[in-house]
C-alpha cells in the first residue's frame, strides 16, 4: 500500500493498529535514500478528519512541530510523523535501577517532551492517557503515535494534559516515595487537588523541588533562633528581671531595717579567720 502527498510517496512497511477510526501504519518514502521510517496515522472517521485538519493546518507551520506531512488521500486523512522504536515508559522503567535525581531527571524529560510537542491538546492528551510515552536507554524520553482516534475527545485542554502528566510522574516518583523526595510529596499534594492549570506550573515545581538545600552559616542560624524563639526568650527575660528586682527589694529594705546587709556579714566574718588564726589578734 502507497500513500501519496505533493511532498513525498509513503510506502507501508508494516500495520501497527487498525480500527474503526484510524489505522496506524511504519511507513518509508520511496524517494528516501537513507531508509528512513516514519509513521502514519490514517483517519477514518470524518468528524475527527474535520477537527484534525484544522488543528493540523496550524501547528505544520510550527519550526518545532512533529508533524512532517498531512495531506488527504482518498476518503482518508494522512497524519505523517517521525518514527522511533517504540519503548513505553509504563514498561521499560525501572524505578530500582535509578538514583532520586536521574528519576527526578527522567521527569523533567517527559514533561519536556509534552512542552515541546506541538500537538494539538486533545492528540497529546491521547497519547499521554495511551502509553504513547517512551523512554530511551539514555533516559530521555520521546512520543510514539501508534493512537485508537476513537477515544479523542476534542474538549480536552491544556489543563488536562499537565494533570495527566503530572500523574505519570508522580507514579514514576512513587518509586522513591521511601527517600526524601521533595517532588514525590508535592506534585501528590496537587494531582489529589487536580490543582494543576498549565505545563508552566509544573515546570515550577519540578524546579523548586530539584533546588538543592542550601548550607546555612553559623550566625544566620544563631539570628534564626533567636527569630523562631522570640516569645519564649522574652518570657524568660521578664521572669528573670523580676526575680532580680525581687531580690533587690530585700535587699533594700534589710539595710533599711538592719543598718547593712546580713549577707554581706556573713562573707566578712568568714575572712576574719583564715586557717586556725584570727586576723584580729
Amino acid at each position: 500500500m502507497t500513500f501519496e502527498s505533493d511532498k513525498s510517496s509513503y510506502t507501508v512497511v508494516s500495520t501497527l493498529f487498525s480500527g474503526d477510526a484510524n489505522a496506524c501504519y511504519v511507513v518509508r518514502p520511496t524517494d528516501d535514500m537513507d531508509g528512513r521510517n516514519f509513521f502514519i496515522i490514517a483517519v477514518k472517521d470524518h468528524e475527527i478528519i474535520r477537527s484534525l485538519m484544522e488543528a493540523s493546518g496550524r501547528i505544520k507551520s510550527l519550526e518545532e512541530s512533529q508533524l512532517v506531512d498531512a495531506f488527504s488521500h482518498g476518503n482518508e486523512y494522512i497524519l505523517v510523523f517521525p518514527y522511533r522504536q517504540e519503548r513505553p515508559i509504563d514498561r521499560f522503567f525501572e524505578g530500582d535501577a535509578y538514583t532520586l535525581s536521574q528519576v527526578e531527571e527522567i521527569g523533567r524529560n517527559l514533561l519536556m517532551t509534552c512542552m515541546t510537542a506541538s500537538l494539538p491538546f486533545p492528540m497529546l492528551y491521547l497519547l499521554l492517557e495511551q502509553s504513547c510515552i517512551n523512554l530511551a536507554r539514555d533516559g530521555s524520553t520521546y512520543l510514539t503515535f501508534v493512537v485508537d482516534l476513537q477515544a479523542l475527545d476534542l474538549k480536552r485542554t491544556e489543563r488536562d494534559c499537565t494533570v495527566k502528566c503530572a500523574e505519570i510522574l508522580r507514579d514514576l516518583l512513587s518509586s522513591k516515595a521511601d527517600q526524601k523526595n521533595v517532588s514525590f510529596e508535592l506534585i501528590s499534594r496537587k494531582c489529589e487537588n487536580n490543582s494543576y492549570n498549565s505545563f508552566t506550573e509544573l515546570y515550577r515545581d519540578l524546579q523548586i523541588a530539584a533546588m538543592p538545600v542550601e548550607r546555612v552559616g553559623f550566625f544566620i542560624r544563631i539570628k534564626s533562633f533567636f527569630v523562631r524563639n522570640a516569645d519564649l526568650l522574652f518570657g524568660i527575660l521578664f521572669w528573670v528581671c523580676v526575680i532580680l528586682g525581687i531580690v533587690a527589694l530585700v535587699l533594700l529594705l534589710t539595710h533599711v531595717v538592719w543598718g547593712d546587709l546580713p549577707i554581706f556579714r556573713w562573707f566578712i566574718n568568714n575572712f576574719k579567720n583564715i586557717g586556725t588564726e584570727s586576723l584580729q589578734q
